[in-house]
């Protein structure tokens, strides 16, 4: 009798801890980025291939398990806090609402992660908006011993995509009480990279390279 007891408390307790690991796989399986569909007039939606095309670069060389089409999500939607990560794009106007800010904002500071990629033309508009999110905060240039630059891949520079004005790439960074919360890529156009070959006929070698930044990016928000 009590080998018997035995034996069915073994059986429960493996069925219980296959049930928990399915549950587990469908959460990973289920996990989604989102590009951020902001008002003002900008065009969030420039670069429809990039993010679909980094998912799958990471769900091949970091083992992530991440939907491969990302969701468009409005900043002041309470939906915003089921994404890890967030990607923002675009060349001209953005605009926060009050509420869209305030939502960001206690997305970013509640464990959230933005990466904002300048596609030329962002870099005024961007920065006044997220003053609205972080008012006390200034971006500030992560320098390259920053983990950010070191997760899968090592950087001792930022990839640079497309020339634009003669300036070097550079990536900034909003940290809130020590945490990176906002990666900034500028003059670097890393989204640029992560497109379909066809869409600008950057060499493969290139890239690569602004995949394996992504995939950083992404680990990095993962992890923090």
């Amino acid at each position: 009798m009590k080998i018997k007891n035995c034996t069915s408390y073994l059986f429960v307790l493996q069925s219980c801890m296959a049930l928990l690991f399915l549950i587990s796989s469908s959460q990973i399986q289920a996990q989604e980025v989102a590009i951020l569909k902001y008002e003002g007039g900008g065009d969030w939606y420039a670069n429809p291939t990039a993010v679909p095309n980094l998912i799958r670069f990471c769900n091949s060389n970091i083992n992530t398990r991440l939907s491969e089409k990302p969701k468009n999500i409005e900043p002041q939607s309470k939906e915003l806090f089921n994404f890890p990560i967030v990607f923002l794009t675009g060349h001209g106007n953005i605009f926060f609402s009050e509420e869209a800010a305030k939502n960001l904002r206690n997305y970013l500071v509640s464990g959230g992660f933005i990466h904002i990629s300048d596609n030329y033309g962002l870099n005024d508009f961007i920065r006044k908006e997220m003053k609205k999110v972080f008012p006390e905060l200034e971006f500030v240039e992560i320098p390259f011993d920053h983990e950010i630059y070191h997760q899968n891949y090592n950087f001792s520079t930022l990839p640079k995509i497309h020339e634009h004005d003669g300036k070097p790439a550079q990536g900034f960074g909003l940290f809130y009480e020590g945490r990176l919360l906002c990666f900034y890529d500028y003059e670097s156009d890393l989204s640029d990279g992560w497109e379909d070959e066809i869409v600008h006929n950057n060499p493969p070698e290139v890239r690569f390279k602004a995949l394996q930044m992504g995939a950083n990016i992404m680990a990095y928000a993962f992890k923090n």
